[in-house]
């Protein structure tokens, strides 16, 4: 079952890399969601996104951390 950090992780993603973390072991998808939430708590820049568009915010957060961890 996944949690909701996952379902909205998975959300903020564009379909093909949404489609390349369901392909990961659930623990790894956690783990990325979890990468995704600290991303988003301590980035600095991310902080002025989402002032202006915090779903845009999420939306970059998610794709640097499929970028960087797998």
């Amino acid at each position: 079952m996944p949690t909701d950090e996952l379902t909205r992780f998975l959300a903020a993603l564009s379909p093909a890399n949404r489609q390349k973390v369901e392909q990961q072991p659930q623990e790894q998808q956690e783990k990325l969601a979890a990468a995704w939430e600290a991303e988003l708590r301590e980035d600095r820049d991310l902080d002025t996104l989402s002032e202006l568009s915090p779903h845009a915010a999420e939306d970059e957060a998610a794709e640097r951390i499929v970028r960087e961890l797998l």
